[in-house]
């Protein structure tokens, strides 16, 4: 999802917005689809697991690891459409240095998913009513 500043521009990486009344919940509700989407695959929750292991790796070091140590045979091609639909949903972030572009584990979107759905204070059973 792309946001744009009030001139139509797009808006820098990492700003943030404070929205208001039913847009702040519009914006809640895309983010969240675009962060289930992007967890309901099995081959992004590998790659979030290699991510989760070393912070800060290129495509061909994804890639290495996904097919030795986790014995996925998928195109690197495959792979950066699968990086892209993580960066879209903001669980990752990369940045360039020179030829190469590094990819970064970001977490901050599943602690807005846990703070949405909060945890019962009572860690006992819930009681039924007959």
């Amino acid at each position: 999802m792309t946001v744009s500043t009030a001139d139509g521009r797009p808006s820098p990486k990492g700003a943030v917005f404070a929205l208001i009344g039913k847009s702040s919940l519009a914006y809640l509700v895309v983010v969240a689809d675009d962060l289930f989407k992007a967890l309901a695959d099995s081959t992004r929750r590998t790659i979030l697991d290699v991510l989760a292991e070393k912070s800060g790796q290129t495509l061909f070091e994804i890639c290495s690891r996904l097919s030795v140590r986790h014995q996925l045979g998928i195109s690197r091609q495959a792979i950066s459409q699968h990086l892209a639909v993580l960066e879209t949903a903001g669980l990752v972030e990369t940045r360039r240095e020179g030829r190469y572009k590094f990819h970064d584990l970001n977490t901050a979107p599943l602690g807005q998913i846990a703070k949405r759905w909060p945890a019962p204070d009572a860690p006992g059973p819930e009681k039924s009513t007959p």
